[in-house]
């Protein structure tokens, strides 16, 4: 009988699974995560053996290491991202990977974020739309009511500048011809709920087109009713909206806004020109900090209105003050619910924890008939170069090691809305889902 200590142990195989440490328990034995944990190791290894295999299976820790970097290569990762993927997965931290600066965590990558669009024109795109995109990206236009009056007024160039080819119709070829339009915008920032509503009622408009009409003359009508859209949906809208709520507005009283909204503003100057005294308290917060702009408006002119400027932070010593609280909204949903600039979410709730009324002024061409419940299923995120106002601090940039989110929208509930100013009328949040019966059915 050979003698135990001349037995010579078997050579372990490349791929094959590591033996159990002494030490180490049965799996049934183990926790969920300590499962998972031993899992993860094991995948590790696997990854390691099968990158080793080509090179002639060389072992070794520092092989293995090689292998398990292998394919953070041709995601085109560098050395520490590398390293630092699979500390995550040995760790069970989720610390994201270099590059992902471009889209953010994962956990947030549905997120629309702005992409670079100069170089990647794709199509017979109109130069109008071209340059349209590019501000879009750079967040040069911003706002749901500037960016859908700018949207229409490119189609019109796209429109007059559109030859209908032959053996077809200006009412089923158009359309066809403004679909890469609409994908290079929609590229370059995600599409607002008024730039769709308008887009389907201009569709809807291209499908009515009568056939029999001289192709100059139909694109006159077209660029018309775009004009009456314009005109009806927003800018009197508008002036609607300011009569309503500058009823809202007493001597005396404090007003507070956030950010800065196109109607809140014209809102509050048509107040003051109709001679009331009041204040304003201007609150902002990053990344935009769109509330300087709306100051310097509020500020200036022979007759400027005494204003106060805070950031979010401060915001609960200043609410002791204030008699009413007006918003803007990116968009209203049909169970009330506001979809506005990050930060609104908080005002409205500080606001009504404290019984100060909050009224949000939207057009009704803001309006949509789906429900949303958080402002995590569907946002947007600001760009890490955006501008910043002229004398501000600049924003932290992602580098490796540190990712900036911005989340340019959140979520209002309805029970934390006091009453929503339309050019339909004063609507609280429960019936908002009646505009489209207040508009006549119109199709949005």
């Amino acid at each position: 009988m050979p003698d135990k200590q001349e037995t010579t142990l078997p050579t372990q195989q490349p791929g094959a699974a590591a033996p159990k440490p002494a030490g180490q328990p049965s799996q049934k034995s183990m926790t969920k995560a300590e499962r998972r944990e031993l899992q993860e190791k094991q995948r590790a290894a696997k990854a390691a053996a099968k990158a080793e295999a080509p090179k002639g299976g060389a072992g070794g820790s520092a092989a293995k290491t090689k292998g398990a970097q292998a394919p953070a290569k041709k995601a085109g990762e560098a050395g520490p991202a590398k390293q630092s993927v699979l500390t995550s997965k040995e760790l069970g931290h989720a610390i994201p990977e270099e590059g992902a600066g471009k889209r953010g965590p994962r956990i947030f990558t549905h997120f629309g974020l702005p992409k670079p669009i100069g170089h990647t024109v794709k199509g017979d795109i109109h130069p109008a739309v071209v340059r349209l995109g590019l501000s879009f990206s750079e967040f040069k236009i911003c706002g749901a009511n500037a960016r859908c009056i700018a949207t229409l007024t490119a189609f019109k160039n796209v429109i007059q500048d559109y030859t209908t080819p032959p053996n077809s119709t200006l009412s089923r070829h158009l359309m066809t011809h403004l679909s890469p339009q609409i994908t290079h915008l929609v590229a370059a920032r995600p599409m607002s709920v008024s730039m769709g509503n308008a887009i389907r009622q201009l569709k809807l408009e291209i499908s009515n087109s009568d056939i029999d009409l001289v192709e100059q003359e139909a694109k006159d009508v077209l660029c018309k009713k775009i004009d009456d859209y314009i005109q009806d949906r927003i800018i009197m809208a508008d002036e609607v909206i300011q009569e309503s709520a500058g009823r809202k507005i007493k001597e005396g009283d404090v007003i507070l806004t956030y950010a800065r909204s196109s109607v809140v503003e014209k809102v509050l100057l048509r107040a003051r020109s109709e001679g009331k005294k009041f204040s304003v308290i201007v609150v902002d917060s990053r990344p935009l900090l769109e509330g300087k702009a709306l100051l310097r408006s509020l500020t200036s002119g022979p007759d400027p209105i005494p204003c106060t400027y805070a950031l979010l932070p401060a915001l609960p010593s200043l609410l002791t003050e204030v008699t009413t609280v007006f918003i803007g909204a990116h968009s209203i949903y049909s169970n009330g619910a506001v979809f506005s600039r990050a930060g609104t979410a908080l005002v409205s709730m500080m606001a009504k924890q404290r019984n100060v009324p909050v009224v949000v002024c939207c057009e009704t061409c803001k309006f949509s008939e789906g429900i949303l419940v958080d402002g995590f299923g569907k946002n947007e995120l600001a760009p890490a170069h955006t501008v910043q106002p002229h004398g501000s601090t600049p924003t932290p940039t992602s580098e490796p090691g540190l990712e900036v989110l911005n989340p340019l929208y959140d979520l209002t509930p309805p029970n934390f809305i006091t009453a929503v100013v339309t050019e339909v009328g004063l609507i609280p949040p429960s019936s908002i889902s009646s505009i489209p019966l207040a508009l006549g059915k119109t199709i949005l």
